[in-house]
């Protein structure tokens, strides 16, 4: 997983999450947890920006990935 790769990603999406470290394996069960986790991404440009070169992927298409998860369309509401 690209965020427990780091100990500072993991940490600050932990802190941002509520999740406590002990409780993650859980959380990853329930059905909201991946477009959480991709929403945590989409949050921060760097985050994104740094996942989309390690997945080498378009950053568009981890929008598109939200969207299609139930988590907001960052392109449609753009102006």
């Amino acid at each position: 997983m690209f965020l427990a790769a780091e100990p500072e990603r993991l940490g600050r999406f932990l802190a941002v999450t509520g999740i406590g470290p002990e409780a993650i394996r859980a959380a990853a069960a329930e059905p909201n947890f991946l477009a959480g986790v991709v929403e945590h991404v989409i949050g921060d440009e760097r985050l994104l920006l740094e996942f989309a070169a390690h997945a080498q992927i378009n950053p568009a298409e981890v929008a598109r990935a939200s969207a299609a998860l139930g988590g907001p369309d960052l392109e449609r509401d753009q102006p």
